[in-house]
């Protein structure tokens, strides 16, 4: 194997968001722009505002039957309230909000369609839904997530059981253009301590990739094998840890994923300690 991961770089990235409503807006746009013209602060205000009255950001308002449904079952197996879910199944209209731009830092796309449908959904006391996840987003979850970036506010760990073991992945890091994380048969009772070693690994992942990134090439190179510690699990969750213990972990490109390649056992024992 070589030292590095080429990566193919998306030419662009999309964002794509839905608020459910009881009745329709009138001019969306005008008032998704008023309302972050003054409650958003800079440089966040003016990237939104410049997209805003861009091709790069689209707002399509329809009767919700002229959309595919949402999916409210994963919407409620990733944590939607009942009254939400009501809502969503009850919604005369959707508006589709939905921005494009090149893989980069900040995610453009992904920031000017979350605060304008954030916006959308506080002038309407509507549901704000993440399509990608797919994830209802509570206004402290979506005012959190648009004043600092941290990793966990934008991507989700499922997991399934399977006869060996838990499938762990992200989801949440093909927003950014990379391939998700994933990693088979981890063990029942490691699935905790293992999710939270990959919420700091895809910390770390991101950062490479995001330094990376080339202005015009068509791939980037990431490590195979990436350095993930504690302080890279803090910072995924917006917090700090005083300790600097690490592990390497050894990751594999497959079709569409970043495979890790070492036993999820061992590397939670050598940086949380036992595990079991």
């Amino acid at each position: 194997m070589g030292e590095h991961l080429t990566l193919p770089v998306p030419e662009t990235l999309y964002g794509t968001y839905a608020v459910a409503l009881a009745e329709p807006l009138d001019d969306p746009a005008a008032l998704a722009r008023d309302h972050v013209a003054r409650h958003t602060e800079p440089p966040l205000r003016d990237l939104v505002l410049g997209m805003l009255g861009s091709p790069m950001l689209t707002l399509d308002q329809r009767p919700a039957a002229d959309f595919p449904p949402l999916p409210r079952d994963l919407l409620a197996a990733y944590g939607a309230a009942a009254p939400d879910l009501e809502t969503i199944t009850s919604a005369a209209h959707v508006i589709a909000v939905r921005a494009a731009y090149r893989p980069g830092r900040p995610p453009a796309h992904e920031w000017a369609s979350r605060t304008v449908a954030g916006a959308l959904g506080t002038l309407a006391d509507a549901p704000v839904i993440d399509v990608f996840t797919p994830q209802i987003l509570t206004p402290p979850h979506l005012l959190r997530s648009l004043n600092d970036f941290h990793l966990t506010d934008w991507m989700l760990l499922p997991h399934t059981s399977g006869p060996h073991g838990s499938f762990v992945t992200t989801k949440g890091l093909a927003r950014f253009g990379l391939p998700e994380l994933r990693t088979e048969n981890v063990p029942p009772d490691l699935v905790e301590p293992w999710g939270r070693l990959l919420n700091g690994l895809a910390h770390r992942v991101l950062d490479l990739w995001l330094d990376e990134l080339p202005t015009e090439a068509l791939t980037a190179d990431i490590p195979e094998t990436v350095s993930v510690g504690l302080q890279d699990i803090a910072a995924a969750q917006g917090t700090e840890d005083p300790m600097r213990r690490e592990v390497s972990v050894r990751l594999r490109l497959d079709r569409d994923a970043l495979t890790t390649a070492d036993d999820p056992e061992a590397l939670c024992t050598a940086l949380f300690g036992t595990c079991r």
